[in-house]
């Protein structure tokens, strides 16, 4: 697999994608990908004159278990909710 140096990062750009990926659980290199790969579908999207249509994700286009989804509707996953909080309150409340 090919490998990226990235040499005389600035500082606060440093400290910025390092807290985005701890704000993401990735490490920095994991971090830089998805946010590499992000700006060239970006890139290419907006590019291109013809319509383009993003082919979802087997996540995002799997369907949802019945208990799953009750629980979604319930209002009790809100995006942005962070799953760590989520599992320990499950467990504190077992």
């Amino acid at each position: 697999m090919p490998a990226l140096v990235l040499r005389t990062i600035p500082d606060s750009l440093h400290a910025r994608l390092k807290a985005s990926a701890s704000a993401h659980h990735r490490s920095l290199t994991q971090e830089a990908i998805v946010l590499l790969e992000g700006a060239l579908e970006e890139q290419a999207a907006s590019s291109s004159s013809s319509q383009v249509t993003a082919k979802e994700s087997y996540w995002a286009r799997r369907p949802m278990t019945p208990a799953f989804k009750e629980y979604w509707q319930s209002g009790r996953i809100t995006g942005g909710t962070d799953s760590t909080r989520i599992i320990s309150e499950e467990r504190e409340g077992r």
